[in-house]
Order: C-alpha cells, then structure tokens, then sequence
C-alpha cells in the first residue's frame, strides 16, 4: 500500500511539475510571439483554465505528500518528505499571494478592457512563476529521492 501511495504521490506532483515548467517555458514564451490580441486572448483563456485545476492540484499534491511523510514517519527519507511539504506549501502560499491576484485579473480582460500596463503584469507573472517552478522542481526531487 505504502508503494502505491510513493508511486501516486510521485507521479501526481511529477505531472503538475511538467504542465508548470511547460507553460513557463514553453506556452508563455508561444504566447508572447503572438500578436497582441491573440497573445492576451490566449493568456486569458489559459488563466481560466487553468486556475480552475491547479488550486485541486497543488492541495491534492499537497495533502498525498503529508500522507505519506507520516505514513513512513519512522523511516530514512521522512525529513525529505517534511521539507518537500514545506515547499508545496510555499508554493501554495506564493501563488494565493502573488500569482492568484494578477492572474484573477487577466483572465478578464479582452483587448477592449485590459489595461494599458498588462504586458508588465504578465511579465510580473512569469516571474513569480519561474520561482514558483523552482519551488516545486526542488519539491518533486526531494521526492524522488526519498524513494531511494
């Protein structure tokens, strides 16, 4: 029982960490080569989407890490679990208070009503996603090394 817990765990967390990675690095960056209107469209439609599924996703990685840190709470590898927790945690609390506000605003904006400062509330966006992304990364490799 306890395998299956570290491979769901590991393969939940895993697959948030790569959609993260690939809309900073890949979507942000397919999205910044489109014209205006396209390119804040895009942001606006993904924000709606994916602000619908990550907040689950991040508490359900969450919440499977602290169940298995205390499944294994006597065992080699429970401090990597702990501070993996700590940093989901981190990231749970960087998003509501950094990413969460400007993305609530994006996702309502058209090019008739978007302010005239978006671009640089994108930019600020994908910055604190890039450390968010780092956050998780170290998160998902304390994982994988408290499986071995």
């Amino acid at each position: 029982m306890l395998n299956a817990l570290e491979v769901l765990t590991t393969v939940v967390v895993g697959v948030m960490v790569g959609v993260e990675f690939s809309v900073a690095f890949v979507i942000n960056r397919i999205l910044n080569a489109l014209p205006d209107d396209s390119g804040q469209l895009g942001r606006a439609h993904g924000g709606r989407m994916l602000g619908a599924v990550m907040p689950v996703w991040y508490i359900t990685s969450l919440v499977l890490v602290a169940v298995w840190a205390i499944a294994r709470w006597h065992h080699h590898g429970t401090g990597l679990l702990v501070i993996a927790a700590a940093l989901l945690i981190l990231s749970v609390i960087m998003s509501i208070l950094l990413l969460v506000p400007i993305n609530n605003r994006n996702k309502t904006w058209t090019p008739e009503n978007r302010p005239a400062d978006w671009k640089e509330q994108m930019n600020r966006w994908e910055r604190f996603h890039y450390a968010r992304v780092a956050v998780i990364i170290a998160a998902f490799a304390l994982l994988v090394a408290a499986l071995t």
